[in-house]
């Protein structure tokens, strides 16, 4: 298992693994496709990584950003970092948000940095999505990275 904050992280939610980093289905995703890039490190704060680690998280945050974007149809990305509890930050392990964007998914454009704000506090678990849904998700995207 790997830890992400105060959380384990089954192996079945991860569906890319590199040197330094991984990445992870949400439980609560934003958009369809919203996944995590996670440093493999438990690191809280951006500025408390190595520049080997903040250079993998980028090269990964990128693949990843192009595997979802492709899969789930989207034309644009939002990459996001909320560093530090009052940039928004829920889990203390730093973490890069990728989602991809389509015309229309959101009112306001920047509607978007508000539901990150958001959409993980709210306490209704009725939201939440079940492990068979995000291990499904995590299988599918595996196969793009030639993830076994």
């Amino acid at each position: 298992m790997l830890r992400f904050g105060q959380h384990l992280i089954k192996p079945s939610m991860v569906f890319l693994k590199t040197e330094l980093s991984f990445a992870l289905v949400n439980r609560k995703p934003v958009v369809p496709g919203h996944v995590l890039v996670c440093p493999l490190r438990p690191v809280e704060r951006f500025r408390d990584l190595c520049p080997e680690e903040v250079a993998d998280l980028f090269c990964t945050a990128q693949r990843v950003g192009n595997v979802v974007e492709k899969h789930f149809c989207g034309t644009s990305l939002t990459i996001s970092i909320q560093d530090g509890p009052e940039a928004g930050q829920t889990v203390k392990h730093v973490h890069v948000h990728v989602l991809p964007r389509r015309a229309g998914d959101f009112s306001r454009n920047d509607d978007v940095y508000e539901e990150l704000q958001r959409h993980d506090k709210e306490d209704s678990s009725d939201k939440w999505r079940t492990e068979e849904e995000m291990a499904a998700e995590a299988a599918i995207l595996k196969k793009y990275f030639g993830e076994n």
